[in-house]
């Protein structure tokens, strides 16, 4: 547990500090639950929320109160997404002994942080909250919830779901509860406050959280760039991109920003990418679309995730009914590029290259401009090429053949960790790169008993072999 900190004498401190001290409560009480205890209490703080019926009004909701998406993503997430991260750690053992490494004499004792702090995005706030209260419990924490203020209503629902089911298994409601009212100085004051800090939102939130004293997980910008090769099954790839790009209206981000084609299969490609929906952006559309979609160099709130037809009404640009997605050509990368950064639409960057040496030099240089360590995907029936990508890049995470969106964050196609907090490692600023959950949510103990043998440092013509009749 953190020690003691001293609080400031503000409304919003006092506020926070009232809810901190009855998770501390909540999470005393849970402490020395059993396994099988901590398991029903997650099992049924999904089903609260996925069961049928339940999970219809919360997709709908979400929708109409962010104005973020659409219904068939919101309930895609709410109904399967937590079901499958529920699964995916139902079966872990996350109380007492979770490790015993017997080649160097090591018992690993897993022990809850406290309370942990966590924010939720806009564009996810349905699933996040479920997911982060299921990883944090799971781990014997209790959880405080602030939501980003246009899902805040949202959010309130699905914590009052959660709060009643523990309560209805005699567990304290407190272990999870929400911020009502959400506001900058609220959050800033659950960072400052709690022992730990979960924060999925945008930059400047996750860069607020490493910069508050507390400990954090943070995640990094997303700009997912996608490479096609020649070895590619293009009806493959134009349908899983298809899928990707307009899941949830571009929501996430891992929605693919950036397509990158080798140029023996760029034209095939693009014939197919319109067969699946695709509108190839016209002469002078770009300005147009930029003109809406970006205002002072940022994303227009009122412009992104939005059905392509209603973003293009609204620069102007005519496109027919049935188009899901745009199609926008572009040559390079950087501040006078715009789409080669993250664009949170349904809008996907597409450039042509000669061969795969060539897409990773491309992927880097517009994951340097924005993006830089989150993820990264390959259409390819090549191991070479699927290697030369992942080794070439500074990325986390490498898709391949697979709808980026749906992924990264794991599904059940893949051995991913399921999710929805991507970490980048320190090439986007992060602690970590991995997919977290609830092992970056407990603190460990190690135990470390004497090796039968002690180890013996060989002598130095052994140990240093290698090198001894080479350096001075």
């Amino acid at each position: 547990m953190a020690l003691e900190k001293q609080i400031a004498d503000t409304e919003e401190a006092r506020q926070i500090a009232a809810m901190m001290e009855r998770a501390r409560a909540a999470q005393k009480q849970i402490e020395n639950y059993s396994q099988e205890q901590i398991d029903e209490l997650i099992t049924a703080m999904v089903w609260v929320n996925c069961r049928p019926g339940v999970a219809e009004k919360i997709a709908q909701h979400t929708v109409d109160e962010s104005q973020l998406g659409d219904y068939n993503g919101k309930f895609l997430k709410i109904s399967v997404k937590t079901r499958a991260a529920l699964m995916d750690i139902i079966n872990d053992k996350s109380i007492g002994v979770i490790e015993e490494d017997k080649e160097r004499n090591l018992i690993k004792i897993a022990k809850p942080v406290g309370v942990i702090g966590a924010l939720s995005p806009s564009t996810n706030p349905e699933a996040t909250p479920v997911i982060k209260a299921i990883n944090a419990v799971k781990g014997r924490n209790a959880i405080i919830i602030a939501p980003h203020p246009r899902a805040k209503i949202t959010n309130k629902m699905i914590v009052d779901n959660m709060r009643s089911a523990l309560e209805q298994l005699g567990a304290p409601a407190d272990l999870v509860q929400a911020i009502e009212l959400p506001s900058l100085e609220l959050t800033n004051e659950l960072m400052q406050q709690c022992d730990l800090i979960l924060a999925t939102g945008g930059p400047g939130m996750v860069k607020s959280a490493y910069s508050s004293g507390t400990p954090a997980l943070g995640v990094g910008a997303g700009n997912a760039c996608i490479t096609v090769d020649e070895t590619a099954n293009l009806d493959e790839a134009a349908e899983k991109i298809r899928i990707s790009k307009t899941l949830d209206l571009a929501a996430s981000c891992s929605s693919d920003n950036t397509v990158i084609a080798v140029e023996s299969v760029y034209d095939e490609l693009l014939k197919k990418l319109i067969e699946q929906g695709g509108y190839l952006a016209q002469a002078g559309d770009y300005e147009k679309i930029a003109a809406v979609l970006w205002e002072d160099g940022h994303l227009n709130a009122k412009a992104v995730v939005k059905p392509a037809p209603v973003l293009c009404e609204m620069a102007g640009v005519e496109i027919p009914s049935d188009r899901t997605f745009i199609i926008m050509p572009e040559t390079g990368y950087g501040p006078e590029h715009p789409y080669s950064g993250e664009k949170l639409s349904v809008i996907m960057a597409f450039y042509k290259v000669k061969n795969i040496d060539e897409a990773v030099e491309l992927t880097n240089n517009i994951q340097a401009y924005q993006g830089m360590g989150h993820s990264c995907g390959i259409y390819s029936n090549s191991d070479e090429n699927i290697m030369k990508l992942a080794m070439g890049t500074k990325t986390s995470r490498v898709m391949v053949n697979q709808p980026q969106a749906p992924s990264n964050s794991g599904n059940l196609w893949n051995g991913m960790r399921q999710t929805f907090s991507l970490g980048c490692g320190t090439w986007g600023g992060n602690s970590t790169n991995e997919n977290i959950y609830w092992k970056h949510l407990v603190n460990v103990t190690w135990v470390s008993k004497p090796l039968p043998t002690p180890k013996v440092i060989p002598a130095d013509d052994v140990l240093f072999a290698k090198v001894i009749n080479k350096v001075n």
